[in-house]
């Protein structure tokens, strides 16, 4: 393989990507979980506080905006013409004036919480604080301003530091009426007990590969069937992640970096250095991609050794079986360690990109001799 071989083609990055969640009228392979929050709604014993949990854009955040549209567009309970009838579906229409306020983030009775923008470091703080979820109960306490509903998001509720977690937790214990609040978490086992147990938990599977693919073939029709399935298998059920990994050219990056483990213990190390460069290049999202799936092929391998991952392509299976069966076990959990470590070190301290890189593959080359 030449350096050529790794470069990028052109348009690369260009595919569209879904809405942002709050923006998003469409949720795809979840009605069941609709269901469920129907049936909840329609009895009149609707729980004040969920927990919506599930896999990295799986649509958490997307289901959480669809319910709190929904409760947001019903009308009153009571008043002139009784309580509402029955709903059949949590769907909004994108022209309805509930939907139009939620997308621009300024429907009065919506409170929105998740991490915030770190002003002096110029990107998004690394947990949610104590001053955001303080927020909710003074939301809370406000008259709703259409009469009916007021709903509170927390997306991303494991990144709550443990002062943030206490706050929301004073808030679950004595809810107001009429109030709901919609927590969104990747990890559910991070968050406080108290917490969970306070909540009516509602997890979302992976959606189905072939559904996955459908709705990336929608957003992207200039896919190939066999690129969008492909894109379906690396994104593990999530719609939003397949379509990330497309914008990011991930298919790949993905498909490179297998090459370069079926050359281990013999690397062409002019090709690599050509994948390393590549990686380093602009903004550095290449690299990023690379740090999350040259670990998850690892942890892969240690579950084929394990006599798991029945899910794992033929192809890629052939290159991580022949690698397993080189060192034993306990080896490779800690080469598995040393690159993750060696990842999250560039991150912190800023090391050399192509570098890091370079050392990773050489590290797998090294613990096979």
């Amino acid at each position: 393989m030449s350096e050529e071989d790794f470069e990028q083609p052109d348009g690369a990055g260009d595919e569209p990507e879904l809405p942002p969640p709050r923006e998003n009228a469409e949720l795809v392979g979840h009605g069941a979980a609709e269901s469920l929050l129907l049936s909840a709604y329609n009895s009149g014993r609707l729980p004040h506080a969920w927990l919506i949990a599930g896999p990295k854009g799986v649509g958490k955040a997307t289901l959480a905006y669809r319910f709190a549209r929904f409760l947001l567009a019903e009308p009153p309970a009571g008043g002139l013409f009784g309580a509402p009838p029955k709903a059949d579906s949590l769907a909004v229409a994108a022209d309805h004036p509930v939907f139009r306020l939620v997308a621009s983030g300024g429907h009065p009775d919506l409170l929105a919480v998740e991490r915030g923008w770190d002003i002096k470091r110029k990107r998004l703080r690394s947990e949610i604080v104590v001053e955001d979820t303080r927020a909710i109960a003074a939301f809370l306490h406000l008259t709703s301003a259409q009469g009916g509903w007021r709903v509170v998001i927390v997306d991303g509720a494991n990144d709550m530091n443990r002062n943030a977690a206490n706050a929301l937790l004073k808030v679950l214990e004595e809810p107001p009426k009429r109030a709901v609040l919609l927590l969104t978490s990747e990890s559910p086992g991070r968050l406080l007990p108290t917490i969970r147990s306070r909540c009516r938990m509602l997890h979302l599977k992976k959606i189905p590969e072939t559904i996955v693919s459908e709705a990336i073939m929608r957003q992207s029709p200039d896919l190939t069937p066999a690129d969008a399935l492909a894109l379906a298998q690396l994104a593990e059920g999530s719609i939003g992640r397949a379509l990330i990994l497309a914008a990011m050219d991930g298919l790949s990056i993905h498909r490179d970096m297998y090459r370069i483990l079926a050359e281990i213990p013999k690397i062409d190390t002019e090709s690599l250095y050509g994948f390393a460069e590549r990686l380093a290049r602009g903004e550095g999202q290449g690299f990023r991609l690379l740090a999350e799936l040259l670990p998850a092929a690892l942890t892969r391998m240690i579950e084929l050794a394990l006599g798991q991952g029945a899910g794992t392509p033929p192809a890629e299976r052939e290159t991580l079986a022949r690698l397993a069966a080189r060192r034993g076990l306990d080896q490779w959990v800690e080469v598995w360690r040393k690159i993750c470590h060696l990842f999250a070190a560039a991150e912190g301290i800023e090391l050399d990109r192509k570098q890091v890189v370079v050392s990773a593959f050489f590290a797998l080359e090294e613990a096979v001799r």
